[in-house]
């Protein structure tokens, strides 16, 4: 869960930059986006598959310590970007490394637990995202309201830099300390699958039958959580700006806020329904996972798509709340089911196509699509909440 806070800080922290990165590198939103979201997620999810390959085959723990410690110095190097492209390959650095953690991550937390548990369990893992986005709006702020005023930072060994990039160089050093602690985590036993324990490895064959087996569960899944995943990124990656825009409250006086509702309701979201799926198991209800997921999106459908259209800011704010709580609250259900019915030697890869396909979606598009209708629908920056509405409601349905 430490590395998932520390990938989810890493990788949301540019959030609070929009208006600094935009007028610095002279982008649109759209571009912003892409920065945000495509950069990122290209490569976090076509490399997750390789990588999952290894930690099916190989030590787990290695794999995630690695993975780690490149995200954390590809976060920094961020801070050495000084236009559109090089910000922009070094993001693809940081979603290459992020990759390697929840495929492995999973699959261990699996083995650690049995399939009663595992709802709760993964929530706890998965609750990681939540308070790392929290935590990155809470930084964000922080950092922006202590620099603000100043034109230029000196850092040590870099030089001279402009404060939004200094922001890399701040939540990317703690990664470097975090991987170092999972170096302590043990490897568990891989369980429940006679060809792990007797050491066979699987193989692109093993997959391939497993999913053509399964391909109408896996199919439905996929497509039914990745459309929830494109509306937590559709709203949230624009929701600092939203406030800016929308109701004149600053980045450094909106990320407080912000950051809390995204602790304490996102946390409590992924948990809970974690344990309600694991109730549902308890029950005998093999389709529990499926349930979370459909409550979550009945919720969604008039709380995404009303939330950026009230008149009042602290109305708007509260409203953050439940929008959080059940974006948040199918996640650790959707990935306890997949572990379920997936054998041990294939629950990394499985975890892996899972994410490749929402991230792709939530991370690569979800941004984007808020963006597209801002600068190619209305044309102005001004009407990002009608996007965020459009977007919030319309994945929904």
């Amino acid at each position: 869960m430490l590395g998932y806070i520390v990938s989810y800080v890493d990788r949301q922290i540019l959030t609070q930059l929009v208006g600094p990165i935009r007028a610095d590198l002279g982008i649109t939103d759209t571009q912003f986006s892409l920065l945000h979201g495509l950069a990122f997620a290209l490569f976090y999810t076509i490399m997750g598959i390789p990588i999952a390959r290894l930690a099916d085959r190989r030590s787990r723990r290695a794999v995630v310590v690695s993975g780690v410690a490149f995200w954390s110095v590809m976060t920094g190097i961020c801070g050495m970007a000084s236009n559109f492209w090089q910000l922009f390959a070094a993001r693809v650095g940081v979603g290459i490394g992020e990759a390697a953690l929840s495929p492995a991550a999973y699959s261990m937390i699996s083995d650690l637990f049995p399939k009663e548990r595992r709802g709760a369990a993964l929530g706890l893992y998965s609750a990681g995202a939540f308070l790392g986005i929290g935590f990155a709006f809470m930084i964000g702020a922080f950092v922006i309201s202590k620099l603000q005023g100043i034109d230029v930072v000196t850092l040590p060994l870099v030089g001279d830099v402009r404060p939004w990039q200094s922001v890399f160089f701040i939540v990317g050093f703690p990664g470097l300390l975090a991987a170092g602690l999972l170096l302590t985590v043990r490897e568990p036993v891989r369980r429940d699958s006679l060809a792990a324990a007797k050491g066979q490895p699987s193989s692109i064959g093993d997959l391939l039958d497993f999913l053509k087996l399964n391909r109408a569960t896996i199919l439905t899944h996929f497509l039914g959580f990745s459309t929830i995943t494109l509306v937590f990124n559709g709203i949230l990656t624009w929701a600092p700006a939203y406030f800016d825009r929308r109701h004149g409250i600053p980045v450094q006086d909106s990320g407080t806020p912000l950051g809390l509702i995204v602790v304490v309701f996102g946390t409590a979201g992924i948990f809970l329904g974690g344990v309600l799926s694991d109730h549902y198991l308890s029950k005998g209800k093999t389709h529990g996972p499926l349930i979370v997921g459909l409550i979550s999106a009945s919720v969604l459908v008039p709380v995404a798509g009303t939330l950026s259209l009230v008149e009042n800011p602290m109305i708007s704010m509260a409203i953050f709340a439940p929008f959080v709580f059940f974006v948040g609250f199918p996640f650790a259900a959707a990935i306890a089911g997949l572990q379920m019915i997936t054998p041990n030697r294939l629950r990394a890869q499985v975890g892996a196509l899972y994410l490749f396909f929402i991230n792709l979606t939530g991370i690569g598009f979800g941004g984007t699509f808020t963006a597209l209708f801002t600068d190619y629908v209305f044309g102005s920056d001004q009407m990002l909440h009608y996007s965020m509405a459009i977007v919030g409601a319309g994945a929904r349905l």
